[in-house]
Protein backbone atom coordinates (compact mmCIF):
# COMPACT_ATOMS: atom_id res chain seq x y z
CA UNK A 1 0.00 0.00 0.00
CA UNK A 2 1.00 3.46 -0.87
CA UNK A 3 1.51 6.05 1.86
CA UNK A 4 -0.73 9.30 1.09
CA UNK A 5 1.41 11.91 0.46
CA UNK A 6 1.13 15.00 2.82
CA UNK A 7 -0.04 18.19 1.26
CA UNK A 8 3.02 21.02 2.20
CA UNK A 9 1.88 24.44 2.54
CA UNK A 10 2.69 26.70 -0.12
CA UNK A 11 6.20 28.39 -0.03
CA UNK A 12 7.20 31.54 -1.79
CA UNK A 13 8.71 29.09 -4.57
CA UNK A 14 5.58 27.14 -5.17
CA UNK A 15 3.29 29.90 -5.10
CA UNK A 16 4.87 31.58 -7.60
CA UNK A 17 4.58 29.22 -9.73
CA UNK A 18 0.53 29.30 -9.53
CA UNK A 19 -0.95 31.24 -12.68
CA UNK A 20 -2.54 34.79 -10.70
CA UNK A 21 -5.91 36.07 -11.21
CA UNK A 22 -6.41 39.16 -12.99
CA UNK A 23 -7.82 41.87 -10.66
CA UNK A 24 -11.52 42.23 -11.05
CA UNK A 25 -12.15 45.71 -12.99
CA UNK A 26 -15.01 48.14 -13.18
CA UNK A 27 -15.95 46.81 -16.70
CA UNK A 28 -15.91 43.32 -15.03
CA UNK A 29 -18.29 44.39 -12.55
CA UNK A 30 -20.14 46.27 -15.45
CA UNK A 31 -20.97 43.50 -17.45
CA UNK A 32 -22.05 41.05 -14.47
CA UNK A 33 -24.55 44.12 -13.26
CA UNK A 34 -25.69 43.86 -16.72
CA UNK A 35 -26.18 40.11 -16.86
CA UNK A 36 -28.33 40.52 -13.33
CA UNK A 37 -30.26 42.89 -14.95
CA UNK A 38 -31.07 41.09 -18.14
CA UNK A 39 -32.11 38.67 -16.10
CA UNK A 40 -34.21 40.66 -13.79
CA UNK A 41 -36.03 42.01 -16.96
CA UNK A 42 -37.06 38.88 -18.19
CA UNK A 43 -38.40 37.78 -15.24
CA UNK A 44 -40.53 41.05 -15.26
CA UNK A 45 -41.81 40.10 -18.70
CA UNK A 46 -42.58 36.84 -17.20
CA UNK A 47 -44.66 38.57 -14.38
CA UNK A 48 -46.17 41.82 -15.82
CA UNK A 49 -49.04 39.85 -17.61
CA UNK A 50 -50.30 37.75 -14.61
CA UNK A 51 -49.74 41.33 -12.30
CA UNK A 52 -52.22 43.13 -15.17
CA UNK A 53 -54.57 39.92 -15.04
CA UNK A 54 -55.01 40.17 -11.52
CA UNK A 55 -55.50 43.67 -11.46
CA UNK A 56 -59.03 45.05 -10.29
CA UNK A 57 -58.42 48.32 -11.82
CA UNK A 58 -58.44 48.85 -15.71
CA UNK A 59 -55.88 51.68 -15.29
CA UNK A 60 -53.54 49.32 -13.26
CA UNK A 61 -53.49 46.51 -15.50
CA UNK A 62 -53.37 49.23 -18.40
CA UNK A 63 -50.39 50.49 -16.61
CA UNK A 64 -48.56 46.90 -16.35
CA UNK A 65 -49.35 46.04 -19.73
CA UNK A 66 -47.55 49.38 -21.43
CA UNK A 67 -44.63 48.88 -19.04
CA UNK A 68 -44.52 45.06 -20.44
CA UNK A 69 -44.06 46.55 -24.31
CA UNK A 70 -41.40 49.28 -22.29
CA UNK A 71 -39.21 46.04 -20.65
CA UNK A 72 -39.33 44.14 -23.60
CA UNK A 73 -37.44 47.21 -25.83
CA UNK A 74 -35.85 47.27 -22.53
CA UNK A 75 -34.15 44.04 -23.28
CA UNK A 76 -33.53 44.44 -27.12
CA UNK A 77 -31.51 47.51 -25.35
CA UNK A 78 -29.66 45.16 -23.26
CA UNK A 79 -29.08 42.67 -25.88
CA UNK A 80 -27.84 45.89 -28.30
CA UNK A 81 -25.07 46.59 -24.80
CA UNK A 82 -23.44 42.81 -25.07
CA UNK A 83 -23.24 42.87 -28.94
CA UNK A 84 -21.49 46.44 -28.02
CA UNK A 85 -18.99 44.29 -25.80
CA UNK A 86 -18.98 41.36 -27.73
CA UNK A 87 -20.34 39.00 -25.11
CA UNK A 88 -23.39 36.85 -25.24
CA UNK A 89 -26.79 38.20 -23.81
CA UNK A 90 -26.86 36.38 -20.88
CA UNK A 91 -28.33 36.60 -18.01
CA UNK A 92 -27.52 35.29 -14.14
CA UNK A 93 -29.69 34.56 -11.76
CA UNK A 94 -30.83 37.60 -9.85
CA UNK A 95 -31.87 36.97 -5.72
CA UNK A 96 -33.02 40.57 -5.60
CA UNK A 97 -35.87 40.26 -8.27
CA UNK A 98 -36.63 37.01 -7.63
CA UNK A 99 -37.64 38.10 -3.89
CA UNK A 100 -39.04 40.61 -5.24
CA UNK A 101 -41.19 38.99 -7.67
CA UNK A 102 -42.05 36.46 -4.92
CA UNK A 103 -43.87 39.15 -2.22
CA UNK A 104 -45.81 40.35 -5.51
CA UNK A 105 -47.02 36.57 -6.07
CA UNK A 106 -47.77 36.32 -2.78
CA UNK A 107 -50.01 39.64 -2.72
CA UNK A 108 -51.56 38.16 -5.73
CA UNK A 109 -52.35 34.68 -3.25
CA UNK A 110 -53.26 36.29 -0.27
CA UNK A 111 -55.37 39.64 -1.11
CA UNK A 112 -57.29 37.93 -4.43
CA UNK A 113 -60.54 39.36 -4.64
CA UNK A 114 -59.61 41.53 -1.67
CA UNK A 115 -60.13 45.72 -1.14
CA UNK A 116 -56.06 45.79 -1.15
CA UNK A 117 -55.31 43.87 -3.95
CA UNK A 118 -54.70 46.28 -6.28
CA UNK A 119 -52.88 48.62 -4.07
CA UNK A 120 -50.79 45.64 -3.00
CA UNK A 121 -50.11 44.82 -7.13
CA UNK A 122 -48.78 48.64 -7.14
CA UNK A 123 -46.60 48.47 -4.11
CA UNK A 124 -44.96 44.76 -5.60
CA UNK A 125 -44.51 46.88 -8.93
CA UNK A 126 -42.93 50.12 -7.35
CA UNK A 127 -40.16 48.15 -5.58
CA UNK A 128 -39.68 46.33 -8.93
CA UNK A 129 -39.17 50.11 -10.16
CA UNK A 130 -37.23 51.21 -7.60
CA UNK A 131 -34.70 48.29 -8.22
CA UNK A 132 -34.55 48.70 -11.72
CA UNK A 133 -33.94 52.67 -11.50
CA UNK A 134 -31.25 51.57 -9.10
CA UNK A 135 -29.66 49.61 -11.23
CA UNK A 136 -29.83 51.32 -14.47
CA UNK A 137 -28.56 54.98 -13.21
CA UNK A 138 -25.26 52.55 -12.00
CA UNK A 139 -24.84 50.86 -14.87
CA UNK A 140 -25.38 54.45 -16.91
CA UNK A 141 -22.70 55.79 -14.72
CA UNK A 142 -20.42 52.81 -14.79
CA UNK A 143 -20.57 53.10 -18.94
CA UNK A 144 -19.55 56.43 -19.16
CA UNK A 145 -16.77 56.13 -16.94
CA UNK A 146 -15.49 53.19 -19.28
CA UNK A 147 -15.91 55.07 -22.01
CA UNK A 148 -19.22 53.56 -23.47
CA UNK A 149 -21.43 56.38 -24.29
CA UNK A 150 -23.70 54.61 -27.16
CA UNK A 151 -23.99 52.64 -23.84
CA UNK A 152 -24.80 55.10 -21.56
CA UNK A 153 -27.10 56.54 -23.78
CA UNK A 154 -29.60 52.93 -24.52
CA UNK A 155 -28.90 52.98 -20.34
CA UNK A 156 -30.21 56.43 -19.81
CA UNK A 157 -33.00 55.76 -21.99
CA UNK A 158 -34.34 52.84 -20.01
CA UNK A 159 -33.57 55.09 -16.81
CA UNK A 160 -35.79 57.96 -18.13
CA UNK A 161 -38.46 54.67 -19.00
CA UNK A 162 -38.55 53.60 -15.64
CA UNK A 163 -38.54 56.59 -13.39
CA UNK A 164 -41.45 57.30 -15.50
CA UNK A 165 -43.42 54.58 -15.04
CA UNK A 166 -42.71 54.91 -11.64
CA UNK A 167 -44.31 58.46 -11.49
CA UNK A 168 -47.45 56.62 -13.51
CA UNK A 169 -47.48 53.99 -10.54
CA UNK A 170 -47.43 56.74 -7.39
CA UNK A 171 -50.10 59.04 -9.70
CA UNK A 172 -52.35 55.93 -9.75
CA UNK A 173 -51.45 54.97 -6.09
CA UNK A 174 -52.36 58.51 -4.61
CA UNK A 175 -54.85 59.12 -7.16
CA UNK A 176 -57.42 56.06 -7.39
CA UNK A 177 -56.34 52.64 -6.27
CA UNK A 178 -55.26 53.03 -2.25
CA UNK A 179 -58.29 55.36 -2.10
CA UNK A 180 -60.44 52.58 -3.64
CA UNK A 181 -59.12 49.90 -1.40
CA UNK A 182 -59.65 52.43 1.34
CA UNK A 183 -63.54 53.20 0.31
CA UNK A 184 -64.04 49.47 0.04
CA UNK A 185 -62.64 48.98 2.98
CA UNK A 186 -65.14 51.44 4.69
CA UNK A 187 -68.09 50.10 2.93
CA UNK A 188 -67.31 46.68 4.10
CA UNK A 189 -67.20 47.70 8.20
Amino acid sequence: MAKKAKKRAPTKKTASRRPRRAPKMLSDLFLETLKDIYFAENKIIKTLPKMAKAAHSKDLAAAFNKHLRETQGQVKRLEQIFRMLDKPARGKPCEAINGITDEGAEIMKDFKNAPALDAGLLAAAQAVEHYEISRYGTLRTWAEELGMPEAARLLQDTLDEEEATDHTLSELATSVINLEAEAEYREAA
